[in-house]
């Protein structure tokens, strides 16, 4: 590509966060170590020189208390981002966001808006623990009142931040470690792509073919997209051709274009990282059982984390993790039936 500009998510974050604080004068960012640092994970490197402590602002570790005050400056005016740095720290601040965040515009007839954006970090597959490793995607989409994005690359990342931060609702805003094009985490390369310089927004609610395919699709959000393309050319190795979906939100979540690919199919395998059960994978399997169940040729697998606390062992954690093989495997065992 000509005048390519390839950006990783992180700093495709920060671009996006830069571009609307320059438009708007509302917005500004909460957090811990989101400052002079940039971020745990860079999604505010650079802020803090340009716009000062007064916009970026460093935070104590009081997740209950800036997500709350949140809360407050969004319903007052001012469209506020805030990190919670590791998801799997949801449960010291969970009343401020779903008793308040989510529900707030609900309780005041529509008075209010919540215009705000709480960014956090999911995922695992480096040692960090059972309470640092988690996606949880299911459990916010699960509730309702909230905006559910996760990106899979730089390209969306932006676009969806920027549509998220022009949003009057409350947007939580999901990005998985291992695509943010930190070194140290064994950044997926294929997550960091060519990003333009200039403003644009994704809609929410539009999943995007990444690959086109005729035998089966591979249904994906985050890693689990790219776990679903490395999975793609393995099955190509067996003349599988398979097609594979990238949600992008999973509120609002694009029940058309799923049901459309699988009705094309005839097979549906899909992917996540969050726990198996009661999750975004048995979401999808009912979204297409509900609306035409003989659009599958074969039972849906689903390849998902199991239901056990994640390990901190770096072998039992990657033994437990959804990866391309697996994805292979379940298309074989479909194919038995």
């Amino acid at each position: 590509m000509e005048n390519e500009r390839k950006l990783t998510i992180a700093r495709s974050m920060a671009e996006a966060t830069a571009q609307e604080m320059r438009r708007d004068d509302d917005v500004f960012v909460m957090g811990e170590d989101i400052g002079k640092l940039g971020g745990v994970y860079g999604n505010t490197r650079g802020l803090i020189e340009e716009f000062g402590s007064s916009r970026i602002r460093d935070t104590p570790i009081s997740e209950t208390a800036f997500i709350g005050a949140a809360v407050g400056a969004a319903q007052d005016g001012m469209r506020p981002i805030v990190e919670l740095m590791f998801v799997d720290f949801f449960g010291v601040c969970f009343d401020a966001i779903y008793n308040l965040m989510a529900k707030n515009i609900y309780f005041s007839g529509g008075k209010f808006q919540v215009p705000m954006v709480l960014m956090t970090s999911g995922g695992g597959g480096y040692s960090d623990g059972g309470q640092h490793s988690q996606v949880l995607y299911g459990t916010f989409a699960h509730l309702p009142g909230m905006k559910v994005v996760c990106p899979s690359n730089a390209y969306d990342a932006k676009g969806l931040m920027t549509t998220a931060i022009r949003d009057n609702n409350p947007v939580v805003y999901m990005y998985h470690k291992s695509l943010q094009g930190m070194g140290w985490l064994g950044t997926e390369q294929g997550a960091t792509v060519h990003t333009p310089e200039e403003e644009y927004t994704i809609p929410f609610g539009v999943a995007k073919i990444v690959k086109e395919g005729s035998d089966v699709t591979i249904v994906g959000v985050g890693l689990g997209v790219h776990n679903g393309l490395k999975a793609a050319k393995l099955l190509e190795e067996k003349g599988v051709n398979a097609e594979v979906v990238d949600l992008r939100t999973l509120v609002p979540l694009d029940r058309d274009t799923v049901f459309n690919s699988v009705k094309k199919t005839g097979h549906l395998i899909v992917v996540d990282e969050d726990y198996q059960s009661y999750g975004l994978t048995g979401e999808i399997i009912a979204t297409i059982a509900e609306r035409d169940i003989t659009a599958l040729k074969a039972s849906p697998q689903r390849v998902a984390y199991p239901d056990i606390p994640i390990p901190f062992s770096r072998p039992m954690e990657r033994f437990a993790l959804p990866n391309p093989e697996k994805i292979v495997n379940a298309y074989a065992k479909m194919k038995e039936q």
